[in-house]
């Protein structure tokens, strides 16, 4: 059953920046406004990365049909990646008037026997949450029965966007599966990264650093995560917020009940790849751990500013704007301008109040409404090229200006300081590439029926 209270205190998040100025809460959704992004759905996004766990939506088979792997969120799981097929169970009419629990049981245990996974993930949807089906006892009786976690997570669409989906979905692994489960050794530089699915592989490209210079990761929330290592999650000693804003909440209430304190950076670009390893060693205060950083942290930019120097030549006096959302309208930017790329303009229509403070330190013109600004900005700077999601392809193509997807859909990692050479060579690419020029203009035959 949705939580009232809970929806209102999360709306409320007292770590979030926008509270110590704005008087209200966070927006609450409005009519129509989650269609394309639900809670449903954020809460899939934050948990879908756990391969060894058994996602199971509880609802008519539409809902599942919307929104199933939408990113490469990849997993070094050896055994089988569950998330490449989408359990439902499947509501229908008698279920909406009878109720569903007893097809919500029948589903679990034949899960449990069929596919013996290491937990599963119960999801409730507007249409269970309105016919009222009491899905905490369902399961709490099969998680005593089949002796495996069974985890609910109460996000139905109607409740509001991504954002607070994703919150959800950190409110039920923080009071269902955190401090469930104790390590065989507390490591003094442990550390959890909160926010990071690693789609298409962003997190292997900086985790290798982490270990080498003495970090360990004991969890990760939820990219190529495990739900053995998120159950210790409570015996590492910092909280590293890579992406979501939203879960801040959960690092709040971690802080607060386990005593770990937690940070918010950034992995893309030279110069915040380098900020985020100081920033993680420098909360540990430890003075060996830091001189190891700055030691690797000095290698490694040796290394990319020698591969770098071929793609800056070729994007010397280029201009980009980037259309994206998050941090990302400030991440992605600094990495641009790390290749040696002028960026105009950045869309903050899906940023958060400090996520717009540090872009306008990155970029001149903040793009609150992009789809309407960005064709005019590109006519006006004379931009080259336009990297966002997918749908602006086609004013990419309409303004013959060139065009890079670095939205979740993207193929490759931009991750740390191999991901922006990844960028660098795919910014390349498209730049040099002229079909952009060619195909927006009249076919040829087109003259000759005339």
């Amino acid at each position: 059953m949705v939580n009232k209270k809970l929806i209102r205190d999360l709306l409320n998040e007292s770590a979030c920046s926008h509270n110590k100025t704005k008087k209200s809460s966070c927006d609450k959704p409005k009519p129509g406004a989650t269609s394309g992004g639900c809670a449903f759905e954020g809460s899939q996004i934050a948990l879908f990365p756990y391969a060894d766990v058994i996602h199971l939506v509880h609802s008519p088979a539409t809902c599942i049909g919307a929104s199933w792997e939408t990113r490469q969120t990849l997993t070094s799981h050896k055994g089988e990646n569950n998330t490449f097929t989408g359990y439902t169970t499947d509501v229908n009419t008698n279920d909406v008037i009878f109720g569903g629990n007893k097809k919500l049981e029948d589903s679990i245990n034949y899960l449990v026997e069929h596919k013996n996974p290491k937990a599963i993930f119960v999801y409730e949807t507007c249409v269970t949450a309105m016919i009222g089906d009491d899905m905490d006892n369902v399961c709490a009786r099969m998680e005593e029965k089949h002796g495996i976690p069974i985890v609910v997570i109460h996000s139905p669409g109607f409740v509001g966007g991504k954002n607070l989906g994703s919150r959800l979905g950190g409110e039920s692994v923080l009071h269902q599966l955190i401090g469930t489960r104790e390590p065989k050794e507390i490591h003094p530089y442990g550390i959890n990264l909160i926010g990071e699915y690693n789609v298409t592989g962003d997190m292997w490209q900086y985790t290798p650093i982490l270990e080498k210079i003495g970090i360990k990761i004991v969890s990760t929330l939820a990219g190529d995560g495990r739900v053995e290592n998120i159950q210790m999650a409570h015996r590492a000693k910092l909280n590293v917020i890579v992406c979501a804003k939203s879960l801040v909440t959960l690092c709040r209430k971690m802080q607060e009940k386990y005593q770990i304190p937690y940070i918010s950076i950034s992995f893309y670009g030279k110069r915040d790849t380098s900020n985020a390893i100081r920033s993680i060693v420098n909360a540990f205060g430890d003075k060996e751990l830091i001189q190891r950083a700055e030691e690797v942290i000095a290698q490694e930019e040796a290394k990319l500013e020698k591969a770098l120097i071929p793609y800056r030549k070729m994007l010397e006096g280029k201009k980009a704007i980037l259309n994206t959302g998050g941090n990302k309208s400030w991440s992605i930017a600094s990495a641009l301008q790390d290749i040696g790329l002028n960026v105009v303009a950045t869309s903050v229509k899906k940023a958060t109040l400090e996520d717009k403070e540090i872009a306008s330190k990155y970029v001149d013109i903040l793009m609150t409404n992009p789809g309407a600004e960005q064709a005019k900005l590109i006519d006006e700077h004379n931009v080259d090229i336009l990297l966002a999601g997918g749908r602006s392809l086609y004013t990419a193509i309409k303004k013959k200006v060139a065009f890079v997807d670095v939205n979740q859909e993207k193929k490759i990692s931009y991750g740390a300081y191999n991901g922006l050479i990844n960028l660098a060579k795919d910014v390349c690419h498209s730049v040099n590439n002229k079909v952009f020029k060619v195909v927006g203009t009249p076919e040829p035959w087109s003259k000759l029926s005339k």
